[in-house]
């Protein structure tokens, strides 16, 4: 073979490589299209590194704002290495909607998409899909109805930004959750609020039970009511602001370690504020803790998704982040408002996340922690 025939055969594998090579990044990078990057809703911009939440003052917050828990002896295994180097802000794909799907489990197959006849799996079949933007998909520990222990058997799945729960979902109603619940639900670029009451609701009827505490509660704010449409009933979730944990350990040895240690940390911290809810308890007001599938970024384990709730007026349900667990009156039956995305999260930091992230929406160590997220009243997100 001539020098000249040698070099054209390396020409022509070296081109080849290198389509190959473009087409494995094609596949693994998202594209620019709407239903992987969202469309910013109206006056909504990508909020600069160090702008989207704000940051920790001793000056307002108290000198201890910045320090880890003294008093809390979890650890995670000692083999447990992270990512600590990789730039954390600004890489998260964005999502219009979070839909949290009950299964009553810690754990799933790689990807929950494949768990067959579920809810998951009929999301990603049906054929349908949301018309306004991308839905973060997760499954999570989620009670299922008593004595449903089967995919076959209806089961509920939570909406955020709205903070809606709708019951007596099947694979097979799918195609009509997206259209009567999805579609039409607040997106984490919707304009916040998305409903201002302009006159006085009405009860559902004159024998409806007054709610507890009902002389705190502001007569704008519409009381939680049951809504049915056929074959669906939703509902108000009951939480004030909700705690979300990756627990996929068949994704990441990491996310099943941490996450059962995270939730016990966390709720030593909130039991003694009286804000500690379980998978069972729905008394208004409070923090649930929720164990979720897969979101990706595993190697920054621990993942900890926190959505936050503010009334339907625009007012912090806790009264400006007061770090009270008494009486809430109905100041939960708002929308959610932010959505603060953290990573590297160990146990000796759940102390300062539920004083100053929960309850107040700020943020202790941005630089180190802070992935991304949205803020509806602001009109800023992370992507």
């Amino acid at each position: 073979m001539t020098s000249s025939a040698v070099n054209r055969n390396r020409r022509k594998m070296t081109t080849a490589f290198s389509a190959a090579i473009r087409r494995g990044k094609a596949f693994l990078t998202p594209t620019n299209s709407s239903t992987s990057i969202p469309q910013l809703g109206k006056g909504f911009e990508k909020a600069p590194e160090g702008s989207l939440f704000s940051k920790v003052d001793p000056a307002i917050d108290g000198d201890d704002c910045e320090h880890d828990c003294e008093s809390c002896t979890i650890r995670y295994p000692a083999k447990f290495k992270i990512d600590e180097d990789e730039k954390l802000y600004g890489h998260v794909n964005g999502w219009a909607t979070h839909m949290l799907v009950a299964t009553g489990k810690t754990d799933w197959v790689r990807d929950v998409s494949d768990e067959k006849g579920s809810v998951m799996e009929a999301v990603r079949d049906c054929g349908v899909e949301p018309n306004n933007g991308t839905l973060m998909l997760s499954a999570s520990n989620m009670p299922m109805p008593q004595s449903h222990h089967s995919y076959s058997d209806p089961t509920t799945i939570l909406l955020l930004p709205s903070f809606t729960i709708v019951e007596n979902v099947t694979p097979q109603t799918v195609p009509a959750l997206i259209e009567h619940h999805i579609n039409t639900a607040p997106t984490s670029t919707t304009p916040f609020p998305s409903f201002k009451p302009t006159t006085k609701p009405a009860r559902t009827s004159e024998s409806s039970p007054a709610p507890a505490s009902c002389d705190s509660i502001d007569d704008s704010i519409p009381p939680p009511m049951l809504h049915t449409l056929a074959p669906f009933t939703t509902r108000p979730c009951p939480h004030q602001y909700l705690i979300l944990l990756c627990s996929q350990r068949t994704r990441d040895a990491r996310c099943g370690q941490s996450a059962p240690l995270l939730r016990r940390e966390f709720e030593r911290h909130l039991r003694p504020l009286g804000l500690y809810r379980d998978l069972h308890d729905e008394r208004p007001g409070g923090v649930g803790i929720y164990f979720i599938s897969h979101v990706g970024g595993h190697k920054f384990s621990a993942n900890v998704m926190i959505y936050r709730r503010t009334n339907n007026v625009g007012v912090d349900g806790m009264a400006g982040g007061s770090e009270s667990g008494g009486n809430q009156g109905n100041a939960g039956m708002g929308e959610g408002s932010q959505c603060i995305w953290l990573a590297r999260v160990r146990p000796e930091e759940c102390e300062g996340i539920v004083k100053f992230t929960v309850l107040k929406g700020k943020v202790v160590k941005p630089e180190r922690q802070l992935r991304g997220g949205f803020d509806r009243e602001k009109g800023l997100v992370s992507w």
